[in-house]
């Protein structure tokens, strides 16, 4: 049995193991909160008992092992295409500010430490809005552009406030259909449409405005707010799932979490 000699090791050696932990990490933020961060820790447990047992010298259950994960690199593609999609969303951006953000996810800039948004605002807004039982879909953009669903709607310049929520989501407003999309702290876009999801374990009881904020958050990294106007429930949706949140207390404190960069 041969052991590496640590005398040989080259730099380009030190910057190829930096990449893997780097990939491996953000593979994990991405999988982090989902079921499917269940699946991930055991292929890295299996992963590292097949190299294990290779170097051990354990033919037998070691091509055991790696022809069990060779097979199942396909099937990982399919348990893991909403992750995949997302990260290669990030990588072709053309949105400098989404750079910023992911390479402030692993302090290669400076980070101010909090959100640029005015959640409180916009959660005040909802309250209000579902009071009166107004419709609303908010879409908050975090490290994908959202370009592609932007040029369906209204360009806008606005700074966040609970007036302007209020009046673009009103029955009566030329606005009120479709999506208003904010960036930090500006509204960017109204009326816009976004995809509407086909997952059929939706529960039937929610309309349009929940489906498209499922598509939406299905395939980008984006999070929304919706305001049944059936009920005046507020939902909070992130990764193609409805967020569970006690109070609007709760629900501000989880929206600037996810918001944080």
């Amino acid at each position: 049995m041969e052991f590496l000699d640590f005398t040989e090791i080259k730099i380009i050696d030190v910057i190829d193991v930096l990449l893997v932990a780097f990939l491996m990490y953000y593979i994990y933020r991405l999988v982090k909160g989902t079921v499917a961060i269940n699946i991930f820790v055991g292929i890295v447990i299996i992963y590292g008992i097949w190299k294990l047992t290779e170097l051990l010298g354990m033919e037998l259950f070691s091509k055991i092992l790696g022809g069990f994960l060779g097979v199942g690199m396909f099937a990982l593609i399919v348990v893991f295409q909403q992750e995949i999609r997302k990260f290669l969303l990030m990588l072709g951006s053309t949105n400098f500010s989404a750079r910023k953000k992911f390479l402030r996810q692993f302090k290669l800039l400076s980070s101010e430490g909090g959100t640029r948004t005015n959640v409180k605002v916009v959660i005040d807004a909802c309250r209000r809005m579902g009071n009166t039982k107004t419709g609303a879909l908010i879409v908050f953009q975090r490290n994908n552009s959202l370009d592609f669903v932007k040029n369906t709607g209204d360009e806008m310049q606005m700074e966040v406030n609970m007036p302007i929520i209020e009046s673009i989501f009103f029955k009566n407003s030329p606005l009120h259909d479709g999506a208003m999309i904010i960036e930090e702290n500006m509204i960017t876009a109204t009326r816009v449409i976004l995809p509407v999801s086909n997952d059929r374990s939706i529960p039937l009881r929610f309309g349009l405005r929940h489906r498209a904020a499922v598509g939406i958050t299905e395939k980008t990294d984006a999070v929304c707010l919706v305001v049944s106007e059936e009920n005046g429930q507020i939902s909070y949706l992130k990764d193609g799932d409805f967020v569970l949140f006690e109070d609007l207390s709760e629900l501000q404190k989880q929206l600037e979490k996810d918001l944080t960069y």
